[in-house]
This record gives C-alpha cells, sequence and structure tokens, in this order.
C-alpha cells in the first residue's frame, strides 16, 4: 500500500506544499525518485539508507524491494536535501515498519548517516506556506525551529493551532508520530524581538566632510541613490558603511520581508534567526551580473534582492564590468527583478539604496590643487565611458569628497553623529509614510508621476529655474523627477509642507556632475 507523507518546496522567496508518495513491493531491489529531482536529492536515498539502518530500522538496501518515491507535483523541480526526512518518513510507512496519521503535517530535514537532523535553509518560506495551507504542524530540525517560530509572530491568530516541533534525529521523529513520546511545541524566544541592532560604523568617526553628510542624510531620509567622488582615501567608503547607522530600524512586516530572503539565500545567523539591521551588502568590481541580480536554474536572489530594503554599495563603481552596471538600470527603476529562466518565472523584490564611490580618473588625482594627474586624457575619457548616460541618469545625489586638511581631520563634530542624524531620519521618514499611506508606498524615492504631480508643487519662481535646466538639456524628463522628490525630501527634512526656492535649489546642486 503506497504512502504518503507531505512536505514543502521553495519557489522563488514562497513556499509550496509537495506530496512526497511511496511505494514499496517486492522485487529485483531498486530505489528510484522521480518528480524533477536535482542531483541532491537522488542522492538521498544513499543518506537515507544509511540513516533508517543506523536508527534500528530495516534499511531499503537489506531488502529484495522496488522502491519508488514520487515527488509531487511533478512538474516542479526539486532540489536540496530537505526532502531526507520526508522520504525516510514515507519509506518506514510503505513498508510497515510504522503506523501513523499523516494529515496536516509538514516534514523537512536533512539526514546525517547516523539518523541524526542537520539544519536546512529556507524553512521561514516553508513555514508559512504550511499555514497558508492550514497544516496543523511542522515537524523539522531542532536547529531551524527559532526561524520557524517566527510565523506565530505574523499569524497571531495561528498561535495555538500551529505546531512547531524541533526534533533531533529520525527515531525521535518516529517516535513522536507514532505517540510513544511527547514533544512540546516550539515558541520563539522574546530576545529575538528584543535585540538591539548594532552597526559598524558611525558618522561621527568621520571628520569633517560636512556636504557629504548631508548628501547621506537626504538619501537615507528619501531612499535616493547617492554617488560619491573624491580622491583616494578621502572617506568616501567609511561614508557609505557609515550610511545604515542613520537608516530608520526595520519595522516588523519589513524584517520579515528581509528574513525570508536570507533564509532562501541561506545567510540567516544561528542565534538570532530575525534580521533586524537593514542590509547592507558591498560587493566586489569582479563580480558577475547573475551574482549581482541573481538567476541560476531555478533562480536565486542576488546583491540586489539581498539589499532590499537596506543599502547595496559599490566601491571603485567605473571597474565593475559594464553589462554589469547596465543591467542595475531596471532594478533601479522598478524596484524589483523578474527572472525568466525555461519552464519559470521568478520576482524578487530589490527596493535598495545605491551608495557607489569612485574616483575621478584611474589614479584618483584628476584636477586635484594637491597632487598631479598621471593619467592621459584617453585614459579619463576609457574610464569614464564605463559608466553610461542611462545608469546615470538614475542616480539621485552627486556628491564631491574632497581630501581633508589637517585641520579638519583634528576637529570635533558633535553635532553630525549617527544618532542625531538618525533621529531626524526617523522623523522624516514619519511624514513621508502618512502622506503616503494612500498611495501604500513607503518613501518618497518610490513615487511615481502621479504621486510626484499631486505632493511635488512648486511656485513660479523655482518652475522658471528648472525650465532653463529641462530646455538646456541640462535634466532629463527621468532628472527632472528626481529633482522633485529630492527637493520634497529637503523640505519634509525642515518640516515644511511646500518646497521653497531654496529647497529646488539645493536639489539641484546635487544633480549637478561632470560629463
Amino acid at each position: 500500500m503506497p504512502s504518503k507523507v507531505f512536505s514543502a518546496a521553495p519557489v522563488g522567496l514562497s513556499g509550496q506544499i509537495i506530496e512526497v508518495e511511496t511505494d514499496v513491493h517486492y522485487g529485483l531491489r531498486c530505489f528510484n525518485i522521480v518528480g524533477l529531482p536535482d542531483k541532491s536529492v537522488e542522492e538521498s536515498k544513499e543518506r537515507v539508507g544509511s540513516a533508517i539502518k543506523s536508527s534500528r530500522f530495516q534499511s531499503p538496501f537489506q531488502q529484495p524491494e522496488r522502491i519508488l518515491v514520487n515527488l509531487a507535483p511533478a512538474d516542479l523541480k526539486k532540489e536540496g536535501a530537505l526532502y531526507d526526512l520526508p522520504i525516510a518518513i514515507g519509506y518506514l510507512s510503505a513498508s510497515g515498519q510504522i503506523k501513523f496519521n499523516p494529515q496536516k503535517k509538514v516534514i523537512i530535514g536533512e539526514l546525517s548517516l547516523d539518523g541524526v537532523l542537520r539544519p536546512i535553509k529556507g524553512v521561514l518560506p516553508l513555514a508559512l506556506a504550511a499555514i497558508e495551507q492550514d497544516m496543523e504542524e511542522i515537524i523539522l530540525p531542532k536547529a531551524n525551529a527559532a526561524e520557524a517560530s517566527l510565523v506565530l509572530a505574523e499569524n497571531a491568530d495561528k498561535e495555538n493551532s500551529f505546531k512547531i516541533i524541533a526534533i533531533n534525529s529520525l527515531k525521535e521523529a518516529v517516535n513522536y508520530l507514532e505517540g510513544k513520546i511527547i514533544i512540546a511545541p516550539f515558541s520563539a524566544s522574546p530576545e529575538i524581538f528584543t535585540e538591539k541592532p548594532s552597526y559598524g560604523a558611525d558618522l561621527g568617526w568621520i571628520k569633517g566632510q560636512e556636504s557629504a553628510k548631508r548628501a547621506l542624510e537626504i538619501a537615507a531620509a528619501g531612499g535616493h541613490n547617492i554617488l560619491m567622488q573624491g580622491p583616494p582615501g578621502s572617506g568616501k567608503s567609511l561614508l557609505a558603511n557609515s550610511l545604515p547607522s542613520i537608516l530608520p530600524e526595520l519595522s516588523f512586516n519589513e524584517s520579515l520581508e528581509v528574513t525570508k530572503i536570507y533564509s532562501i539565500a541561506g545567510l540567516l545567523p544561528e542565534k538570532n534567526p530575525l534580521i533586524k539591521i537593514r542590509p547592507f551588502r558591498s560587493p566586489h568590481h569582479t563580480t558577475s551580473e547573475v551574482a549581482l541580480i541573481g538567476g541560476g536554474n531555478p533562480p536565486k536572489p542576488g546583491e540586489i534582492t539581498l539589499s532590499h530594503r537596506g543599502v547595496l554599495f559599490l566601491d571603485e563603481f567605473p571597474e565593475f564590468h559594464r553589462d554589469v552596471l547596465e543591467s542595475l538600470r531596471q532594478p533601479l527603476e522598478d524596484g524589483k527583478i523578474s527572472i525568466l529562466r525555461s519552464g519559470s518565472h521568478f520576482t524578487f523584490p530589490c527596493r535598495f539604496i545605491l551608495a557607489a564611490a569612485a574616483n575621478p580618473c584611474p589614479c584618483g588625482y584628476y584636477k586635484n590643487p594637491e597632487r598631479h594627474c598621471r593619467c592621459i586624457g584617453s585614459q579619463i575619457s576609457m574610464y569614464r565611458r564605463k559608466l553610461s548616460g542611462p545608469l546615470i541618469d538614475r542616480i539621485d545625489i552627486f556628491i564631491d569628497v574632497p581630501n581633508l586638511t589637517f585641520e579638519k581631520l583634528t576637529s570635533i563634530d558633535e553635532e553630525n553623529t549617527s544618532e542625531k542624524i538618525k533621529k531626524r531620519v526617523v522623523k522624516t521618514r514619519k511624514i513621508q509614510t502618512e502622506r503616503l499611506r494612500q498611495d501604500k508606498i513607503l518613501i518618497n524615492s518610490e513615487m511615481q508621476i502621479p504621486q510626484i504631480k499631486k505632493y511635488c508643487q512648486i511656485d513660479s519662481r523655482a518652475q522658471s529655474v528648472l525650465k532653463q535646466f529641462v530646455d538646456s538639456g541640462k535634466l532629463s524628463a527621468r532628472g527632472y523627477h528626481r529633482v522633485l522628490k529630492i527637493a520634497r525630501t529637503i523640505a519634509d527634512l525642515e518640516n515644511s509642507e511646500n518646497i521653497s526656492y531654496d529647497n529646488l535649489s539645493e536639489a539641484l546642486m546635487y544633480r549637478a556632475h561632470e560629463d
């Protein structure tokens, strides 16, 4: 009699319930797994056989049996070792070695050869899928229990009906399913939600650079992209690394959204699986296009998705391969990336602040009054041509970061610490959230043309200035709308309901850059 147990599969950033059907009958010994399994799933029969034998059950390789395991739906590609435990349980049930009721139970976990369970990745979306499909409990490795318990906080009405059963081994799972032992459902530790985030850098460490700090404050307040240009050692990288310290803390829904991404990518910390700090990703300039935007088969999230709700820092911006940089154009505009592969279509979110840093030329000292530039004209031209016009047009703020004098390096700046700037940024974002609540967006950078027309009204004096910039070709249509959004953020920082001429002038100053 074939057996059926339920498991789950990651599909993009969500999960889907999988039926693991097992048929065992007498015949020439063989063990086949069907249902579009990848190599790691096909190899599970070896792990399962050894784990069953180590757990003192009759192994499929000790009997003259023909074993067929079907992972349904059969047209969905299955990958990973998370099917080890459900396949083992399904075999033991189909061979008559155990008896239990499999209904409303989702089983996931990787088995070691001695029957001990190992942690897996992508547990959070799988647990969410179990709740959405009205399952009553999920049985999983103990190391993944804290991550799975996050779904109870999001689905408070399910807290008493949905159970998370954390187990250590195949033997323990069998004893629980047969009712021989009782395992109390796992509940999340309060420390997961109360631990305060810590940051690696503080703007107070940086002496001088008041204009750059002001630009970072505006970028953080409105979620605007920023490009910093200056000679080596002027503080561009440290400024970018300090950006997360002035961003508001993630809301619980944003934390779950980011945690789900990192769960699928297998990057969650073991001790505290809830990500509360806004992501900061800094890929090397040799990063490939697939690593940056995502891809593969099946597709996996890339650096832009791992930066969702946080910061993507691209140091040595012109050193990235041109095709890699060009792949950023659509995600920067839409806040999402759609990846199509044969038989699959996934959309990953990527709402991030792009912070880029660049030298003015290959040697870094072009037009520097203190150092002589060693680059010839063709080198400088080639260096800058790596950044196309359409890509540059998608950056909101351009700021020069010059070398500091000795007096600036030894000065004390108590006004521009991360703590003080963050308070102003948080206050400004609350203003934006209230204004844009009906439009279901959070910050000014997410505004589209209808919202810009509604919330970015300017007077006739400011309109005449913008007219000159647009008619002279200094501003494209996209640049025009981005200037208005920056001006709206500057007005919000001043707690002003209307955009003033000074607000617009400052916004235009940040758009000025050398071609």
